[in-house]
Parts: C-alpha cells; sequence; structure tokens
C-alpha cells in the first residue's frame, strides 16, 4: 500500500482502500459466482473466472489512475473464489473414505500459499515495483488455466432450474439443514478469532516490549504455515465415524494459545509456539466443518459452500474489528481474555448442537 500511495500521491489510508475493495470484490464472488457449480459445467466455469482474474489483473497492473486501480481490485476479488470452486470438484471426484484428506491438503496449499504470498509479494514489490505483483500474478494465472485445462475433469451438475430457483434454494438449506447451521455458526466465531489475532497481534508486536518493525512482523507468518500444513492430517481425521470431535481438540489447542500469548511477557518463543497451536487448532475447525457440509447434499456442494464460507468471511470481517476495539479498549491481556470468552462460546455451541442430535 506504501508503494502504490507514492505512485499516486495518496495518503496510504487512502490506498488502503485497495485491501477492502478487494475483500467486498470476494464476498460478492463468493455469493454471486460460487453457486454456479452446481448449475453449470465447474471446469469450464474455474478456467473462464481465471481468465478474468488475468484481465483484472493486467487492468491493476496498468492503471494511470487510482479510480482504475480500484475498479480493478473489486474484479480481482471477485475473481479471487476460485479455490471455492476447486473444493465442490475435489470433493465429488473422492470417495467417502478420502474426502476429508483430500480437502485438507487442498487447503493446506491455499494456506501456505497465502501466507507465502504476503513475504513473495512484499519482495518483489520492493525490487520491482508494485505493478510487478500484477503482472507476475496475471503470469501465474496464465499458467494455472494451461494446468487445469490439461488436467481437470468435467462435471455433471445435477440443478436443471433458473438462477433465481439456485439462489432461493440455499435460504431452505439454512431451514432444514441443522449441521449446515451448526458448522456455520461454529465457523463464524473461529473465523472471528484466528482473523483478530492477525490483525491484533501486528500491534502487540510493535509495541514495547518487541518494537518490530513491519519486515520482522511479517516473518511471523512462516509459525503460521506450520498449522497450515497440518490441514491434510485433519482432514484425514476427519473421515472417520464422529468428525465432530475434531473441533474439541481445535477449541483446546485455541485455549491453549491462548494462554500462551497472555504469559507470553518477553518470552517469545511462546507466542510462537502459541501461533502454531492456534493455527492448527483453526484447520482442525474449518476441514472437518467443510468436510463435513460436503457429505450433506452431493448436488448442492457450491450452493452449501457459499453458506458456510459467506458466514465465516463474516466473522472474519468482525473478528478484525473486535480485535482491534479489545486492544483500544485494554490492550493484549483484554484481547487475550475476549478470544478466550468466544472459544468458551463456540464449546457452548458445540455442546448443544451435541446433545440436540443425540435428542433425535
Amino acid at each position: 500500500m506504501i508503494l502504490i500511495a507514492k505512485d499516486f500521491n495518496l495518503s496510504e489510508t487512502n490506498a488502503g482502500k485497495i485491501t477492502y475493495l478487494t475483500q467486498i470484490g470476494y464476498a460478492l464472488g463468493l455469493f454471486l459466482l460460487v453457486p454456479l457449480g452446481d448449475m453449470f459445467e465447474r471446469k469450464k466455469q474455474i478456467l473462464v473466472i481465471t481468465g478474468l482474474a488475468i484481465f483484472a489483473l493486467l487492468i491493476a497492473a496498468l492503471s494511470q489512475s487510482f479510480f482504475i486501480l480500484e475498479a480493478a481490485s473489486v474484479l480481482i476479488g471477485t475473481c479471487s473464489i476460485v479455490p471455492q470452486l476447486i473444493l465442490p470438484l475435489a470433493a465429488n471426484l473422492s470417495s467417502d473414505e478420502n474426502r476429508g484428506a483430500n480437502i485438507g491438503m487442498i487447503m493446506s496449499g491455499l494456506l501456505v500459499g497465502i501466507l507465502a504470498s504476503r513475504a513473495v509479494s512484499g519482495s518483489i514489490g520492493f525490487w520491482l515495483g508494485w505493478r510487478a505483483v500484477y503482472y507476475i500474478a496475471a503470469a501465474i494465472c496464465g499458467l494455472l488455466i494451461f494446468l487445469m485445462a490439461k488436467r481437470f475433469p468435467k462435471s455433471h451438475p445435477a440443478f436443471k432450474g433458473s438462477y433465481r430457483t439456485l439462489m432461493g434454494s440455499m435460504f431452505g438449506y439454512i431451514k432444514t439443514q441443522p449441521a449446515l447451521r451448526e458448522t456455520s455458526i461454529i465457523n463464524f466465531l473461529a473465523f472471528a478469532i484466528i482473523s483478530a489475532f492477525w490483525t491484533t497481534m501486528v500491534l502487540f508486536l510493535a509495541n514495547p516490549p518487541f518494537n518490530f518493525q513491519t519486515l520482522q512482523i511479517g516473518l511471523f507468518g512462516i509459525a503460521g504455515a506450520a498449522g497450515a500444513l497440518a490441514a491434510p492430517l485433519v482432514g484425514k481425521l476427519s473421515d472417520g465415524s464422529n468428525p465432530r470431535k475434531n473441533l474439541l481438540i481445535g477449541f483446546i489447542l485455541q485455549l491453549v494459545s491462548m494462554a500462551l500469548f497472555y504469559f507470553t511477557g518477553n518470552h517469545l518463543y511462546l507466542f510462537v509456539i502459541g501461533i502454531v497451536l492456534i493455527d492448527i487448532g483453526q484447520q482442525a475447525i474449518h476441514v472437518t466443518n467443510q468436510t463435513r457440509i460436503y457429505t450433506l447434499i452431493p448436488e448442492a456442494r457450491n450452493r452449501l459452500n457459499t453458506i458456510f464460507m459467506s458466514v465465516s468471511f463474516i466473522g472474519a470481517s468482525c473478528g478484525s474489528a473486535l480485535g482491534l476495539w479489545l486492544w483500544a479498549q485494554g490492550g493484549w491481556a483484554l484481547f487475550c481474555y475476549g478470544m478466550t470468552g468466544i472459544i468458551i462460546l463456540n464449546i457452548l455451541i458445540y455442546q448443544f448442537y451435541g446433545k440436540k442430535k443425540s435428542n433425535h
């Protein structure tokens, strides 16, 4: 954002609009385009949207006005939903025994890619300028189109109705599928916690006793990658007869991580261990829940994923805002107390749905 601000002679605050405009675009793509995977052939949809992503990235790289860059950012975000189209495709291609493991493997690649992109894009921007980041991203998408066209199989969607009927059916699933409600609510709170942490930890590390610079803080993402690599194992465990037990493991890991964050003080190694544990806990919750929703209605996997990820995305946004508010009100200690309260709330929701299930 700093490089863009300098290039367009803007304040860093104004340049920062690129971030939330991209997030708005992602939310739009998630809600409007992902359900189409139940209606149209998935491989073709994935290739077309990736092609549009290349177009948007090139527009951003060539933009001579900030307004054009803003518009391109919305389109980039909209076209960033390709992983959410690949996941239902992978679920369709997987057997019941391997579905969780395959979803976990894809999520691991996705998360490691996100974490690595932060460091790589920063380095590219420093050495080659911010436009080079968009050019290189467009080239990578071009390579992905070639690979996906060669390797991805065609799908055979079962939905034959109109787009309006397709979108309307999602509200029916919310009403009739208690497992969808449970996984979405739990994921909402889990995403709020992880998003609040990654937002607030920047302020924690930038202040005494650490006083770290931005580049140093960014290196902590490497610890997060260790948690992301646990996703395939979590996915494999989710293929068992009772995948809900993995949620409890995730909650416990989150609680332990909050204790480590609270007692970190000058002991930075406790903080690093906490990052690894909170990310593993997040994967235990997210991959397990995503595997569970893909077992509900096979012909509606894209629509179920839309509901699930939309709620998770809203949770992440709320978590970031809550984390910053807690920091402003009482610093790192209040942040840890607040997040612990949300984890306990999630455990109570987990127990409520468990009792409800046993009563039926």
